[in-house]
């Protein structure tokens, strides 16, 4: 079995519940709704991402022999389970927030609507990929709002939670509007540029600093990037100038070089200055080394000549707000719209639409979160049906396209949302009165029949 698509990757109790509906034979429409509940406190917004993968996931859903194989063994259902489970497939309609959307707390991006059994075993997964590559995109975004038309690169994968959750970021940096990554399976995978330079390693395994970039560029003399803080940055920055007028009657060029340690800053103005001194000005510099999206603002608010940026750990395990708030509700069962009511964690019932409304300039103003069949909303409205009977209702959407849409997006924000700190005040989200309706509707029945909410 494929560990990364087998259905048994769940939760315990996603196949007891499962189980338990199979045997009261409960199979009418439900509806579950995906949301995140509240922001991270360093964020204005959030990008909805992992709309891909969580599709896949649904297209693909079934149960392998050998997976059948260690249910029956397991000793922990009944006879019939696992021949029911060798049958199921999902069979479900599935609305969404298209990928880039921007999006705020207590908004659904993704509704389910499908037969009980089926709606409730894939909330497990698809909670894990959306709220992973959407937390990423997150993350990414604030870069790409402080870096404006800088080079940015994803360099997470060594520090990543496993391997999926490298090649997944890699992804989700990219559709947030990060230029490429230095993943090389996301360029096969996924068609995200790949970007890399050297390792200190390859500089350490000479013992001449000048003959390891030599080597290099004879291997790749089309415009590389050398990495010169192995030992001493701005003696490098002058061993490569020489280099690279030694090798220009030949018509190899050296691209530019990385920084990777010290004072980014500082370094970075004296290795430029070493640059122009020598009529190469057109050299870039590239930096690296613990840096976020706070880390670069500060470099590009001092001036720092610094033309890219390689972004890895903080990126790769969003490391200032490392999960989001995000649930997967039952909002509908058997024609009858549901509510959880719990303190902190009430939810509000039934199939919700968000519309969006602009300002003149057509900037996002307000969010209004209703009733699906709300007609006397006026907004944009923000899901949209992306499959229906199990099946995508068209061809996946190219990552360009999704990447073209979070530039929009990210263009259409308020300038109040747009920095690293929390705005003030927040962006608006309205419940419409045609929710709290059907909220006070369902309230009522409960009080009137208590069997029924208990």
């Amino acid at each position: 079995m494929n560990p990364l698509t087998s259905p048994l990757l769940t939760d315990l109790y996603q196949l007891t519940m499962l189980h338990a509906y199979q045997v009261h034979r409960m199979t009418d429409t439900a509806v579950f709704e995906l949301f995140v509940r509240k922001l991270p406190p360093t964020r204005n917004f959030m990008i909805a991402a992992g709309l891909d993968q969580a599709l896949a996931l649904l297209e693909q859903l079934r149960f392998s022999s050998d997976e059948l194989a260690w249910v029956r063994e397991s000793g922990r259902f009944g006879s019939g389970f696992a021949e029911y489970l060798e049958s199921l497939r999902f069979s479900g309609d599935v609305y969404a927030m298209p990928e880039g959307t921007v999006f705020f707390p207590e908004e659904p991006i993704l509704r389910v609507v499908a037969p009980l059994p089926e709606a409730q075993l894939v909330e497990t997964r698809l909670m894990n990929l959306v709220q992973f590559e959407t937390m990423i995109a997150s993350k990414a975004a604030r870069a790409v709002l402080v870096a404006s038309d800088k080079l940015l690169v994803d360099f997470g994968l060594r520090r990543a939670h496993g391997a999926e959750a490298g090649l997944l970021a890699a992804r989700a940096s990219y559709l947030a509007g990060f230029s490429g990554t230095a993943t090389v399976l996301a360029g096969a995978a996924f068609g995200v540029p790949l970007y890399g330079t050297m390792a200190h390693a390859f500089v350490q395994a000479h013992d001449d600093e000048v003959d390891a970039f030599a080597r290099f560029v004879e291997v790749y003399p089309g415009g590389t990037t050398l990495l010169i803080d192995t030992y001493d940055t701005e003696q490098a920055a002058r061993k490569v100038v020489a280099l690279a007028k030694r090798l220009a009657p030949r018509g190899i060029r050296i691209g530019g070089v990385r920084l990777d340690s010290g004072d980014l800053g500082a370094l970075a103005k004296n290795v430029r200055a070493i640059f122009d001194a020598a009529g190469l000005s057109e050299m870039k510099i590239f930096a690296s080394g613990n840096l976020d999206e706070n880390r670069i603002h500060e470099l590009l608010a001092v001036g720092a000549p610094i033309d890219g940026f390689g972004v890895g750990t903080s990126l790769v395990t969003s490391s200032d707000a490392p999960s989001l708030d995000t649930v997967y509700k039952l909002q509908e069962y058997a024609g009858k719209p549901r509510r959880k009511r719990s303190d902190a964690k009430a939810t509000w019932p039934g199939r919700k639409q968000v519309f969006r409304h602009y300002d003149g300039a057509g900037r996002m103003q307000y969010d209004v979160v209703s009733t699906e069949d709300d007609h006397a909303q006026t907004g944009e409205p923000l899901l949209v049906r992306v499959m229906a009977a199990g099946r995508r209702v068209g061809p996946a959407e190219s990552l360009d396209s999704i990447r073209a849409r979070t530039a929009g997006e990210l263009a259409r924000l308020p300038e109040s949302l747009r920095g690293l700190t929390p705005s003030a005040p927040r962006y608006s989200v309205t419940i419409a009165p045609a929710l709290h309706k059907l909220a006070r509707e369902v309230d009522a029945a409960c009080a009137e029949v208590p069997a029924l909410c208990r």
